[in-house]
């Protein structure tokens, strides 16, 4: 049977664009075919259009020129954060399904403005937090929930800069040229920037408005919503921030309460070329970890491992230690989270990472930022 091949239009040709989504595309090439591209930057659109395979794309830097087009199925949006929401509201205006990466958005403002319009709409909104698609992390939720009640649980993204990933990703990214922005286009940005920001911190979680506090918001949704967006998935919502050591440059850490256990979350970026990124659930007699590698390197696998006690010998009252490691495929999270969302597109099966499920994110900066305003350092 013959496979139908959504066309995608791409907002934003930047790092995540050049180095996953792309060559992702040009990959699924039987399911995906990328046909519009939009970017204040020519030389972005340049660069990129001449990545895609399968026929040259159109070009444009309006948004909305790009989510009316007959020539787009579906949308990946893709440009900063501070734009989400504007674009998403135009692809569901024009019915269509957007894939829109993480974060969604930084306040509850633009997330339930994005929702009201997409209960208006044909189209559909997919946030991009692809860690949760991945078969090791999905086996891990159900080994979880089967191995009784949960005694402490860590969550851990301490990596690296992305450049040192990046530059050996074969994908060979240009960045932008300031250059290439217009002086309207920066004003637009930065006011977006300054609204948004104002909204969230003083407005809806209520905490100072300064650099720190800014650049803090920006590491929980950049960085931080695919741990705090997993966590979620495989052991529910916290009651409560118990106490939270904040700030940046540095690592930071965050106790949170559960109803039975308490849950460490610790994160940062440190020069050091590694990616140490995991989730580990400790119950009575069993320990599940998941271990995430760097997304912009692909084919590297999520492993699920197991450990956990066992009886030695059957007939003998001693116990023994078993330790295995599960990877169910090398197929990377962004192709998976791109499968997914095809099914989703063409047979209607329900999305997970919707933009209600988002509310929760924001849920949860909000009590971080609450419990570790105390540390800020105020410029």
């Amino acid at each position: 049977m013959d496979t139908k091949v959504l066309r995608v239009g791409i907002i934003g040709c930047g790092e995540v664009a050049q180095v996953a989504h792309i060559p992702i595309f040009n990959f699924l090439h039987t399911k995906f075919r990328t046909t519009f591209l939009c970017d204040v930057s020519l030389g972005a659109l340049d660069h990129c259009s001449r990545m895609v395979q399968g026929g040259t794309p159109k070009t444009t830097s309006d948004p909305e020129e790009l989510c009316s087009s007959p020539d787009v199925d579906v949308v990946l949006i893709c440009n900063g954060d501070e734009a989400h929401v504007t674009c998403g509201k135009s692809a569901l205006r024009n019915d269509k399904y957007c894939l829109i990466e993480k974060p969604l958005a930084l306040c509850y403002r633009d997330i339930h403005s994005l929702i009201s319009a997409e209960k208006k709409s044909k189209g559909k909104v997919f946030v991009g937090t692809m860690r949760r698609y991945a078969p090791a992390f999905l086996e891990a939720v159900q080994e979880v929930k089967s191995m009784g009640p949960i005694l402490y649980a860590r969550v851990r993204a301490i990596i690296g800069p992305n450049s040192n990933f990046v530059s050996q990703s074969t994908t060979y990214s240009r960045p932008f040229e300031a250059s290439d922005f217009k002086p309207e286009d920066t004003a637009q940005r930065s006011a977006r920037e300054k609204d948004i920001m104002e909204t969230a911190l003083r407005d809806e979680f209520g905490v100072a408005v300064t650099e720190d506090s800014k650049k803090m918001l920006r590491m929980l949704g950049s960085l931080n919503t695919h741990d705090l967006s997993a966590m979620r998935e495989i052991i529910g919502m916290p009651k409560a921030v118990l106490g939270a050591y904040l700030g940046l440059p540095g690592i930071y850490s965050v106790l949170f309460q559960y109803e039975d256990f308490p849950v460490t979350f610790e994160s940062g970026i440190n020069a050091v070329p590694t990616f140490d990124a995991h989730i580990e659930v400790y119950g009575q007699e069993k320990i599940v970890r998941v271990d995430y590698d760097t997304p912009y390197v692909k084919g590297l696998p999520v492993t699920m491992t197991i450990r956990e006690k066992i009886n030695s010998r059957p007939g003998q009252e001693s116990f023994g230690y078993s330790e295995r490691v599960v990877r169910r495929t090398y197929e990377d999270p962004y192709t998976l989270e791109m499968l997914e969302f095809y099914e989703c597109v063409v047979n209607g099966k329900p999305i997970k990472t919707s933009a209600e499920d988002s509310i929760q994110e924001l849920d949860l900066w909000k009590m971080i930022m609450q419990a570790g305003e105390h540390t800020y350092k105020a410029k």
